[in-house]
């Protein structure tokens, strides 16, 4: 597995991540046992970034994955954390919340900070992300904030996810040292980034997006629409040619673009996981990466 410096005063971190957003989805993924047995094979693969937000399995997931870190402390030296905050669900964890919004406030981002730290059991941050744009947004004072948890040492790097071009330069801007990364959704399904000047931005400076849902939320899948049809087709074809699956293709697709797109994947079922770490050994060419592309738009490019 290859290692990334994402940004010039950014982390190193593997070119694939693991996503930790479903690990509450069942009650047996939720034990110690079953997420140890997931960082081990990522690990093991060379996969040492793990991507959380505090809300992940309604406020849970940082919590189940902290067990473990307290059971085996020495797992955190091997690993790169990144979270988010930012979102505040409607929750009976959090009955004050009486809809859903964005709060990018200090008291909201410092207590997020401090939250994620005790559950995560560790005393730092690898990177911290900013979850969603807020419109509501007191860029001052948000970024001041960010700066000082960076000084304190409790966060070593910043970022934004689900930012526009226009709204991550507004926030780096004020920042004493860059924002490190833009964690988006990006997938053979999902194209805007390539369209709307995101990953331009990324490439012009310097900075590795991260891509959330590569797999589209498993609807290359599942869905059944001309679009995904067309594109699962198209990625078997390749996929053969290859001699990987479908899913493995999809992420091969994003890791041989030269903007350096980390894929965060996000499957429960360790041979699945570990089937899609195949995406790292196969190159597709200009034309198969143009092949899938087609597929997606519906059209030939112009």
């Amino acid at each position: 597995m290859k290692r990334i410096k994402i940004a010039k005063e950014g982390p190193e971190l593997s070119n694939i991540c693991y996503g930790v957003w479903r690990i509450a989805d069942r009650s047996e993924d939720q034990t110690p046992q079953a997420i140890r047995k997931k960082i081990d094979l990522c690990l093991e693969h060379g996969v040492t970034t793990f991507d959380h937000a505090d809300i992940y399995g309604d406020y849970s997931c940082e919590t189940l994955f902290g067990n473990v870190l307290a059971e085996s402390p020495q797992l955190r030296s091997q690993m790169e954390i990144v979270t988010k905050a930012g979102i505040k669900l409607i929750s009976e964890k959090h009955p004050e919340h009486q809809v859903k919004y964005y709060d990018t406030s200090r008291k909201h981002l410092q207590n997020s900070v401090e939250k994620s730290l005790k559950n995560l059991r560790t005393d730092y941050l690898d990177l911290f992300l900013i979850h969603r744009p807020d419109p509501f947004m007191d860029v001052e004072e948000t970024s001041e904030t960010l700066n000082n948890l960076v000084k304190s040492g409790k966060v070593k790097h910043i970022g934004v996810s689900n930012f526009s071009p226009s709204q991550f330069q507004l926030l780096d801007s004020y920042m004493d040292k860059p924002l490190v990364t833009n964690q988006i959704e990006l997938s053979p399904v999902e194209m805007t980034p390539f369209q709307n000047g995101t990953i331009d931005q990324c490439q012009r400076l310097k900075m590795a997006p991260m891509a959330w849902s590569p797999l589209a939320g498993g609807r290359i899948f599942t869905e059944k629409s001309d679009k995904i049809d067309r594109l699962r087709k198209k990625l078997q074809e390749i996929g053969e040619r290859h001699s990987i699956g479908i899913a493995e293709t999809a992420i091969a697709w994003l890791l041989c673009h030269p903007a350096k797109i980390l894929p965060v994947i996000g499957s429960n079922n360790p041979e699945r996981i570990a089937k899609m770490f195949k995406a790292t050994e196969v190159s597709l060419n200009r034309q198969e990466w143009f092949e899938i592309w087609e597929a997606s738009a519906g059209h030939e490019v112009p």
